[in-house]
């Protein structure tokens, strides 16, 4: 279980993040597509920090992270910039398929109930 601590630098890297992808990335795999941060995953120690997107585009997902990937640093300064924190964690970009899983399920349930009636 994370700290207090740890779940409001998450919140706020967050945050920022989504601001950061929204107005200032300007590589067209990442701004061509819509791109949602839905979650960071900070380690205790500061060093990482796992970001889960979400990519509404089936087909701009694998471009998405690749831009993300390459936008990492310049990321990275702006969250030093606008968050005092002691260290600034290195950004690893992971998909987040959640928002696809559960699509999935419900249309599984969908067909199950109208295969019963």
């Amino acid at each position: 279980m994370a700290s207090q601590r740890i779940i409001k630098i998450n919140e706020a890297i967050r945050k920022e993040l989504s601001e950061l992808v929204r107005t200032e990335i300007k590589d067209p795999r990442v701004s061509g597509a819509m791109v949602s941060v839905m979650d960071v995953e900070t380690t205790n120690d500061l060093k990482y920090a796992k970001v889960f997107i979400s990519v509404l585009q089936e087909d701009k997902k694998e471009e998405a992270i690749a831009g993300l990937t390459a936008a990492g640093g310049f990321l990275r300064k702006e969250i030093a910039r606008r968050i005092n924190l002691r260290a600034t964690p290195q950004l690893i970009f992971k998909l987040d398929e959640t928002i696809a899983y559960g699509m999935k399920m419900s249309k599984l349930i969908e067909e199950a109930v109208k295969g019963h009636n």
